[in-house]
């Protein structure tokens, strides 16, 4: 029978850190940058042989006793610090051990795309190999590795759950390791649930689960096995070669900085103990995106990022005791989040009943409840909770959300397939127009000129069919649009494209009727739709939840429209909707009859 090991190769678990405590290193992308550009990897033994520096690494003195577990037990969780090796050795050690064998791969799951794909990088350098052949990676819309000769892939969380599709018992695999699973991502739960199955009916499959925090012991927990064993800490900091005196840096960073990407020279950290997250809101049935205090363990997280080059510091910008008054761990993914996308996954996994799936940290039963009922108004599921065919089965293949998914499907019964190509593959990149701190005015007529009354989804559209036409740096500097997330946009709508054509979705071009497009955004849409109450104010059309137009919107350079649907809230100091499309009301009665009906308060709209 498999067992279990908890393994912890961390040096010292960060306390309360005041300015001249010990600490570690940071991590750095640029939200602007986080889906197009790869960081550069800090390395303080850069000029030694790749074994050497190999060598030096904390985590290599545990590597006898890594392979060790490995033989003897089927699952291993491993506790070790951000840059102590665990990301890019342990996948080395498995391949020079013979892991690698007949009977499958060894995979490693990320939880963000450039962890996957700089790692793999870095690995590729170490075994003195391009990237693509003996090391490779996989994310959404983008594959680099060989079948047949790659033995190590790096890859995003959603991409083993879109293989399980197809290779239920993961037979491609002989090792997977789940990376980084302290953030206790959306897909890393679901990835969790699943192989916990998988794992007691393929014992031939090896499992190693790596974390940066303690939260460790809930994943033990959740393996229902007895066997731990801690490591004593070493409590050493090392001493690595200094940045040039003569250059200050300074990152300003999302929560990626807490994981993942290493750079160098960082000695302090200033941390405003606040957090971004997406969260799924039950009164309006929407996701919003919420500014809330950040938890005890990502605070130690950061902290923990200065201090590799020299003696660092770390200023929270928060008293002690209310410090001491933060969670001690983030809300799980899983129970904070829209769950459509996942419950659409896990039918296509051969899930049914999703109540009493196996989750690491079980969702709120309101929240599967309300994700079942949009799945169903999509018409993904039926009325028997299955998923529907053809429509529910495609849906499921997209790597998007599920509201995506049928606006990409549906686009060939309005005859605006090309348009809804590239208005879905503009809202998967961040930032399309530049931030231009003290030039607002000049940001603004260059959105103008490509802005409609439509709204935001269209305006996206002119947009990208403006780049086509000029694609080069200076004419994106001209209008402050991001080039190199429109280069990303045309890949995305390639690989969409492809899919579509596998589902022979007819490629059609809209150019006679109008409104055509827009009826096919409510026709995916429909549940997020807002019309204007006579306060001046939004209201949800189910449940009355107040919104506002976000003053990035196209929309609140005009006259404010009647009714409206949206992509997404943001939560800040107010609830603002983002991505934004002016519709006539009689079409969420003509498109969405089975959601909306004649006769409630709302048909005075009309």
């Amino acid at each position: 029978m498999s067992s279990k090991f908890v393994h912890d190769l961390s040096k010292f678990k960060p306390k309360f850190l005041k300015p001249g405590d010990y600490s570690s290193e940071i991590l750095e992308e640029r939200k602007e940058a986080h889906e197009t550009e790869q960081p550069a990897i800090y390395n303080a033994n850069s000029t030694l042989p790749c074994d050497q520096q190999r060598q030096r690494l904390p985590i290599y003195k545990y590597r006898n006793h890594i392979l060790y577990l490995m033989e003897t037990y089927q699952t291993v969780i491993i506790l070790g610090e951000t840059g102590c090796g665990k990301s890019t050795q342990i996948p080395q050690y498995l391949l020079e051990a013979g892991y690698f064998n007949n009977e499958g791969i060894i995979g490693i799951t990320q939880p963000r795309r450039v962890a996957a794909t700089m790692l793999a990088s870095r690995v590729a350098e170490e075994t003195d190999t391009l990237v693509g052949q003996v090391v490779g990676y996989s994310i959404r819309f983008e594959d680099c590795f060989t079948a047949g000769r790659t033995k190590i892939k790096y890859m995003t969380e959603g991409m083993l759950i879109n293989e399980m599709m197809s290779d239920p018992l993961l037979r491609s695999y002989s090792v997977i390791m789940l990376d980084e699973i302290h953030e206790r991502s959306l897909n890393g739960d679901i990835i969790l649930g699943l192989i916990k199955k998988i794992i007691k009916k393929r014992s031939s499959l090896k499992l190693i689960i790596s974390s940066a925090t303690f939260e460790a012991e809930t994943i033990h927990k959740f393996f229902n096995k007895n066997e731990t064993q801690d490591r004593t800490k070493d409590t050493a900091v090392k001493a690595f070669k200094p940045v040039a005196r003569s250059v200050r840096k300074v990152v300003v960073s999302t929560n990626i900085a807490e994981a993942s990407v290493t750079i160098s020279g960082i000695t302090y950290v200033i941390d405003c103990c606040f957090v971004k997250l997406k969260c799924f809101n039950m009164h309006s049935c929407t996701d919003s995106l919420v500014i809330v205090p950040v938890s005890q363990a990502s605070a130690e997280q950061r902290a923990g990022r200065a201090g590799r080059v020299r003696s660092g510091k770390a200023y929270r910008l928060c008293t002690e005791e209310d410090f001491l008054k933060l969670p001690s761990f983030t809300v799980p993914e899983m129970q904070r989040s829209n769950l459509a996308p996942v419950i659409l996954q896990l039918k296509a996994l051969g899930i049914e009943n999703i109540l009493r799936f196996s989750f690491p940290s079980a969702p709120p039963s309101k929240h599967v409840i309300s994700a079942i009922e949009l799945l169903y108004a999509l018409g993904a599921l039926d009325d028997n909770g299955a998923l529907t065919s053809p429509l529910g089965v495609q849906m499921a293949e997209f790597p998007l959300h599920p509201m995506f998914s049928k606006l990409l499907l549906v686009s060939g019964e309005f005859n605006c397939t090309e348009e809804v190509l590239s208005i879905a593959a503009m809202l998967q990149v961040q930032n399309v127009f530049k931030v231009a701190p003290g030039r607002k005015l000049e940001l603004k007529r260059a959105k103008w000129k490509f802005a409609v009354e439509e709204g935001d989804f269209i305006t996206l559209l002119n947009v990208y069919n403006a780049f086509l036409k000029n694609n080069n740096k200076y004419w994106c500097e001209q209008n402050f649009l991001n080039y190199k997330g429109l280069q990303r946009a045309v890949e995305i709508r390639s690989q969409l494209s492809k899919l579509l054509k596998k589902f022979k979705v007819p490629n059609a071009v809209n150019k006679d009727e109008k409104d055509s497009l827009r009826k096919c955004i409510v026709s995916a849409f429909f549940a997020n739709a807002a019309y204007l109450h006579y306060t001046g104010v939004y209201k949800t059309v189910r449940g009355d939840h107040t919104l506002h137009i976000h003053p990035e919107s196209v929309v609140s350079y005009t006259t404010q429209p009647k009714w409206v649907i949206f992509n997404e809230v943001l939560h800040t100091t107010k609830e603002y909707m983002r991505d934004i499309t002016v519709i006539e009301p009689q079409w969420l009665y003509e498109l969405a009859p089975h959601y909306y009906q004649y006769g409630t308060d709302r048909e005075v709209g009309l």
